[in-house]
């Protein structure tokens, strides 16, 4: 339950969420996109989940790396349906100072240490210019925070070590202990 402190994890559920109504309303249901979208939203918030109760600090390193190119496979969709739509992407500074969604978004995840069961995200903005905006500057906020969290995880390993390092070590020392 720890990972739902983690504000890497707490951002990819708007983006979830935000993903499944943007499909809703944009995607055909026949597309293959649709389930990729769909998919990509979903691993880039479950993995960190996963990595976090993972025992294997390295496991969790693979898993937020996971997630993170996850994140970057549906920024991708979202910069392809935007190009393909003739929809202009914004500077990030004028997506975080128009759309207003992107403030309330970060206000319930900061008011919030965890996560309610319905946190009362905005709904996805009906222009479609703005609801692209609105999910690259999310999905950009989301991968900044994973590479920040991969960081913290690499350096953590490097200065714990592993679970397995760290099991022969104890096992070593057990077998050091009898054999005096």
């Amino acid at each position: 339950m720890g990972y739902k402190y983690l504000l890497a994890y707490k951002i990819t559920v708007p983006i979830y969420d935000l993903t499944m109504q943007f499909c809703a309303k944009h995607i055909s249901y026949k597309s293959r996109t649709l389930d990729q979208m769909q998919q990509a939203a979903r691993s880039g918030k479950q993995n960190i989940a996963e990595g976090y109760c993972e025992k294997s600090l390295a496991t969790y390193i693979k898993l937020a790396g996971v997630a993170r190119a996850s994140q970057e496979e549906l920024l991708e969709d979202y910069k392809d349906y935007a190009r393909v739509n003739k929809l202009t992407i914004w500077p990030k500074e004028r997506s975080k100072r128009e759309i207003r969604e992107v403030g309330e978004i970060w206000e319930i995840l900061r008011e919030n240490k965890i996560l309610p069961d319905n946190p009362n995200f905005p709904n996805l903005p009906n222009n479609p210019e703005i609801a692209i905006n609105l999910m690259i500057t999310l999905i950009n906020q989301a991968t900044y925070l994973l590479d920040k969290l991969t960081s913290a995880l690499e350096e953590k390993h490097k200065i714990e070590g592993g679970f397995s390092e760290n099991l022969l070590k104890k096992r070593l020392d057990l077998k050091r202990r009898r054999t005096l």
